[in-house]
């Protein structure tokens, strides 16, 4: 049911916050890049509204993104736009991609030492390949 794989998912975002906890004592520079199906904040989501019981901007997973973005990550995307508005995912019914109502749920964290080093972050929104699009980091290493 629609609770249960919620529930597995707070579980799985919770073992993968304290796995890279400890990850991060070994390796302290941190590159994590990929889908966490979770619009952080509002400028993330084309109707925060009309979608705030929707899986993917349910306080609880917003939450999750805030500990994570306060426990030495940086979204660097965000960083250094902080107010563009750009999504990653569309949903494939009602022309949404072409009417860019989406959702920013593909992320670039880094971690927070490497914050200065960020030079671009952007979605590769002209790319199609599925409903979800490349994302772009340029870092100087």
């Amino acid at each position: 049911t629609g609770d249960e794989r919620q529930a597995f998912k707070m579980e799985f975002l919770d073992d993968f916050f304290r796995w890279v906890g400890e990850l991060k004592k070994e390796r302290p520079k941190l590159i994590i890049v990929g889908d966490y199906n979770i619009a952080h904040t509002e400028i993330d989501i084309h109707d925060p509204v009309r979608n705030k019981t929707s899986s993917g901007f349910l306080p609880e997973e917003r939450e999750w993104m805030s500990k994570w973005f306060n426990n030495g990550f940086t979204d660097a995307f965000r960083f250094l736009n902080p107010d563009k508005v750009e999504y990653s995912w569309w949903s494939f019914r009602a022309r949404a991609r072409e009417n860019n109502k989406g959702w920013r749920i593909d992320y670039q964290s880094v971690t927070d030492n490497l914050r200065d080093k960020l030079l671009e972050a952007y979605q590769m929104t002209d790319v199609v390949h599925s409903d979800h699009c490349p994302v772009y980091l340029k870092i100087d290493l």
